[in-house]
């Protein structure tokens, strides 16, 4: 299963996501659900830096997890893209839970 966490400031930001482990769908190389974590996951590491110009820590590994961190100091602006794309991570996560809820777990916790 893959475990997905989302980190939430007191504004409702996010400011931290991790995501960790194998869905299990399918065999390696043709687990539909784990590609598509992972290609939803990449797209908002990718977008926050190329489009949204912020320089995130992230920790990648072999064995499925991801960790991607928001820095505190940026500005309104960038702050404003990075909420965009974030939401839009969820939204596809969501999508992917609600045809494979076996499969992927979302949970909130606060930062």
């Amino acid at each position: 299963m893959i475990k997905i966490e989302v980190f939430l400031n007191s504004l409702g930001d996010i400011r931290k996501y991790k995501a960790s482990g194998h869905a299990g769908y399918d065999e390696i190389g043709k687990d539909i659900v784990c590609a598509s974590i992972s290609i939803l996951s990449y797209t908002a590491l990718n977008s926050l830096i190329e489009i949204c110009g912020i320089d995130v820590k992230y920790n990648i590994d072999d064995d499925g997890f991801m960790e991607i961190k928001i820095p505190d100091d940026i500005d309104k602006d960038k702050r404003y893209k990075a909420k965009i794309v974030m939401d839009t991570l969820i939204i596809g996560i969501k999508s992917v839970i609600d045809s494979y809820p076996k499969y992927v777990t979302l949970k909130y916790r606060e930062v």
